[in-house]
């Protein structure tokens, strides 16, 4: 069975987060939300979640992907060492990671994008090529193990090519 990490905190976008999270389930993966703390993560809207683990305690290698959902908890987790120590290892391993809406803005943070091919929330795309990312406006971007969309209506496409790319792990 493939492990799922997905990262997130307080004032999630619900749709970025639940559709991810039961889509990934219906490939009966295993998905584990790790956060700043463990408790009942507030979403921006209505559905909140619960942190099965903190990202302290979070081993990076027992997972297969990487999901970071947006929303504005995306601004809070790229000042966690333990957000930018995970995002830096999945990346050293060529492991899946899949960003969307102002999720990369974790990636931004954690020195990831350099040279790589990427999409975002349009309001965070200077932030994107000012961190060496090339942007691309289009609804889903893969660029190796890098998965990146814009948001909320890109869900499909985001989670048809985030899938393939954990199964062709």
């Amino acid at each position: 069975m493939k492990q799922i990490l997905m990262i997130t905190y307080d004032q999630f976008d619900d749709s970025e987060v639940l559709y991810p999270l039961n889509r990934l389930r219906e490939e009966s993966w295993q998905v584990d939300v790790a956060s700043m703390e463990q408790r009942i993560i507030k979403a921006k809207y209505h559905y909140d979640v619960q942190a099965d683990l903190t990202l302290a305690e979070t081993d990076p290698d027992r997972y297969d992907g990487l999901a970071l959902p947006g929303g504005a908890a995306p601004e809070k987790l790229r000042q966690d060492a333990d957000a930018l120590r995970i995002v830096r290892r999945f990346f050293a391993d060529s492991r899946p990671v899949g960003a969307i809406c102002h999720g990369p803005l974790i990636l931004i943070s954690a020195g990831v994008l350099k040279g790589r091919r990427c999409t975002c929330y349009p309001g965070i795309r200077d932030d994107l090529i000012n961190a060496g990312g090339g942007y691309e406006n289009a609804p889903v971007v893969t660029d190796g193990n890098l998965i990146t969309s814009r948001r909320p209506e890109d869900l499909p496409d985001f989670m048809r090519e985030f899938i393939k790319a954990i199964n062709q792990n």
